[in-house]
C-alpha cells in the first residue's frame, strides 16, 4: 500500500558499459508488455518501471520504447524520474541466492 516498486538500484561505470547496452539487457531479460506485474509476481509493486536520472537517460529510454513500440510491442514499462531509493528490508537482499532456484520471471530473449 506504500506506492512503492520493487526495483533494484543500478550503479554503474560508463567507461565498462553504457546505460544504452543496460537498457536493452533491461527489455531483452523480462516482459516489459505484462501489466501490473511480472511472471506470476501480480500488483502494483511489480509493475515494470525504468526510474531516469536525468534528461539524457530520459531520452534514451524513451527511444527505445519507441524502437520496440515499431516492432509492434505493446510497452507496459512506465518512465518515471528517480527520487529517494528505499532499500528493502533484508529479507528482499539476494533473493534468488537465498531461495535457491532459477529466476522464473527473467528470462533472456533477442529483441535489439
Amino acid at each position: 500500500m506504500t506506492g512503492h516498486v520493487e526495483t533494484v538500484k543500478v550503479v554503474f561505470d560508463s567507461s565498462q558499459t553504457s546505460y544504452e547496452d543496460l537498457l536493452r539487457l533491461y527489455f531483452e531479460t523480462h516482459d516489459f508488455t505484462q501489466v501490473g506485474g511480472q511472471g506470476s509476481d501480480i500488483g502494483t509493486q511489480y509493475r515494470s518501471v525504468i526510474f531516469y536520472c536525468d534528461e539524457q537517460q530520459k531520452k534514451m529510454t524513451e527511444k527505445y520504447i519507441g524502437i520496440l513500440t515499431d516492432k509492434g510491442y505493446k510497452v507496459a514499462t512506465a518512465l518515471e524520474p528517480a527520487t529517494t531509493f528505499w532499500v528493502g528490508e533484508d529479507y528482499h537482499q539476494h533473493y534468488y541466492d537465498k531461495k535457491g532456484d532459477t529466476p522464473y520471471c527473467h528470462i533472456y530473449r533477442k529483441i535489439f
